[in-house]
């Protein structure tokens, strides 16, 4: 078990050992379910064992979950807010431990893996602030001596179900807000991260025991998809956030829709980079680089399409060619690398039957296209010349390729862009007013994300992320994401002694 190796050391200092429990359940690590072992990705060594929870652990879980609803919803937001605080500060104390885990784990590189973390703990601070803001509308009455407002109430709890791209980052965007609207949090964590879920959980809930909380008030789960798939059944949960593949979550909708719950979706990405004839090309070529090659093509906001004005097409795809030669491929713990491996040896053999997928249908490759022998699951980043009408395009391939063709006007670019099923992060290279101005009004982009002159990935949290289309339409992190986790009633109060009625209706 490569738990005992010098190099993994640091996994002792964030309550990780060779063998762990998988569900915090009321304050008390335990699972019933099968054994799992965490990988490291770069190897394809065993890193330590996790026991799973069972369908036993899930309901028990819930119980004392649903309990300490009923408190948590009591306490006053700003109280609920300083409780978020101390969380976003347990982070810092831990941040280059759980982000050298979030590397070691998933396998993006370590600048990415500690600015995970960074990204958690920055909501956090959102929250903090967002804990005294989570304010309603008065709004005039027709009728006299009536008054009307909205009031904004806790949901109760809100299901987390997270992918293995950000195993932590992604449960920060929504358990930040969640906590602080009053509501308790349930996570699944990603079943090939089940170290970084238990890590999380064991510095979430010692804040929560310094305060003498319900420990309930966070509740995890490592496990497969029956938990997930509890989740999504259970009435219990108002709210069921998930991210994930558009097939998968299609699923996951019907199955909350059926008993009338509420979806969060952040699902599939196909995203589309636009170089104009006038952009920057140097600052062009930088950003692609960064958007199709960082965490080795794993990111929903990868970019996955290049569109090149015919004009400038071979000089920005020479220039693209030479930074791929300088990209440093190997461990991502070490400092340089720009290329980690992909995150399973599954995800290895769906890039070889992708490259074959892109060949049949007349794709080029124009650089990479081939694994990498070694014991890690590396491959090639990959640039394919191909037609925007392929079928092949339509699709998202996870893993660092990136499909690039001509266009002559910007009404065919975009036209090209808004093609794909999907509709999360998109952007544009250019200093044009008027096309900046095109590309993000009504018959510009139609993408969640509409980005002018920076990558398809790397967003803030301060704006509300997400996407249209086979993305799902879910929202979260900043921006007024938070209305998704409480329940809106509009409240009319006639504080007089006679009953006009609206629109002027007499009865009797």
């Amino acid at each position: 078990m490569g738990f005992a190796r010098k190099e993994y050391e640091f996994l002792s200092e964030i309550g990780l050992s060779s063998r762990n429990l998988g569900c915090y359940v009321d304050g008390t690590w335990k699972a019933n379910g099968p054994v799992v072992t965490s990988v490291n990705p770069a190897n394809n060594q065993a890193i330590a064992e996790v026991v799973e929870g069972s369908i036993e652990d899930y309901e028990e879980g819930m119980r004392a979950c649903s309990e300490a609803a009923k408190i948590w919803m009591q306490v006053p937001a700003p109280k609920r807010g300083e409780i978020v605080r101390q969380i976003g500060d347990a982070l810092r104390t831990k941040l280059q431990e759980l982000g050298r885990l979030v590397s070691l784990e998933m396998g993006k590189i370590l600048p990415e893996g500690i600015g995970e973390v960074q990204e958690i703990i920055d909501m956090c601070d959102f929250s903090v602030g967002l804990s005294r803001q989570l304010n309603g509308s008065v709004i005039p009455s027709e009728r006299p001596n009536h008054a009307m407002l909205e009031m904004w109430n806790p949901l109760g709890i809100v299901g987390v179900i997270t992918a293995f791209n950000f195993p932590c980052a992604v449960l920060g965007w929504n358990a930040c807000i969640a906590l602080v609207c009053g509501n308790c949090v349930v996570w699944k964590g990603a079943p090939t991260t089940p170290l970084i879920t238990i890590a999380m959980t064991r510095l979430v809930a010692g804040v929560l025991e310094k305060n003498n909380l319900p420990p309930a008030i966070f509740t995890s789960f490592c496990g497969g998809a029956d938990i997930g798939q509890a989740v999504a059944k259970d009435t219990r949960i108002p709210l069921v956030s998930f991210t994930g593949s558009s097939k998968v979550g299609l699923k996951v909708q019907q199955i909350v829709n059926q008993r009338f719950g509420k979806c969060l979706l952040e699902l599939s990405g196909n995203n589309a980079i636009i170089v104009m004839d006038d952009a920057n090309i140097q600052l062009a070529v930088r950003s692609v680089m960064f958007a199709a090659v960082g965490t080795a093509g794993q990111r929903c906001t990868t970019c996955r399409r290049l569109l090149l004005h015919e004009s400038i097409y071979q000089r920005v795809l020479d220039q693209l060619l030479d930074v791929y030669k300088q990209v440093k491929i190997g461990d991502p713990l070490e400092k340089g690398t720009l290329l980690g491996p992909l995150h399973t040896s599954e995800s290895r053999k769906n890039f070889e039957k992708g490259i074959e997928i892109i060949k049949s249908q007349g794709g080029k490759i124009i650089t990479g296209g081939s694994l990498i022998e070694s014991e890690g699951n590396f491959v090639q980043p990959t640039i394919v010349e191909i037609s925007p009408n392929a079928d092949v395009v339509k699709e998202e391939l996870f893993a660092p390729v990136l499909y690039v063709m001509k266009f002559q006007t910007l009404q065919e670019a975009i036209e090209i862009n808004n093609s794909v099923p999907q509709g999360l992060s998109s952007s544009i290279f250019t200093r044009q007013p008027g096309v900046i101005f095109k590309w993000i009004g009504p018959q510009g982009s139609d993408c969640g994300i509409v980005n002018v002159n920076i990558p398809t990935n790397g967003a803030e949290i301060g704006g509300a992320f997400g996407g249209e289309k086979a993305t799902g339409g879910g929202r979260e992190a900043g921006s007024d994401s938070w209305k998704q986790y409480m329940r809106r009633s509009t409240c009319t109060i006639n504080y007089g002694n006679e009953l006009p009625l609206a629109q002027g209706i007499n009865f009797g």
